[in-house]
């Protein structure tokens, strides 16, 4: 891969994307239903979270990282067939 023009990223913002294509990567060994529910739902997550979280609020950051790494590990487990194995949480202008 080149090198990219854009800014340089911090150590936890390349967590924070790799966890994202984490996400991405796991949904495709779903169903296609669970495959765009989990898209859907990860995307709205992260974009909730980038919105309400402050950049410099590196523990709760941490944090969201930490409960994001336990999930993927839940999804990816073979155990986890779909979705209704997945406890998700929904945010509060989302109705389950």
């Amino acid at each position: 891969m080149g090198a990219s023009c854009g800014p340089r990223l911090s150590g936890m913002q390349k967590q924070v994307l790799a966890l994202y294509r984490g996400f991405l990567r796991a949904a495709r060994s779903k169903s296609p239903e669970d495959r765009h529910r989990i898209e859907s739902f990860v995307s709205a997550e992260f974009r909730r979270n980038s919105k309400l979280v402050d950049r410099k609020n590196f523990l709760y950051i941490e944090y969201l990282l930490r409960q994001g790494k336990k999930q993927l590990e839940q999804i990816n487990s073979p155990a986890t067939l779909g979705l209704s194995s997945w406890n998700l949480r929904f945010s509060e202008n989302q109705k389950p």
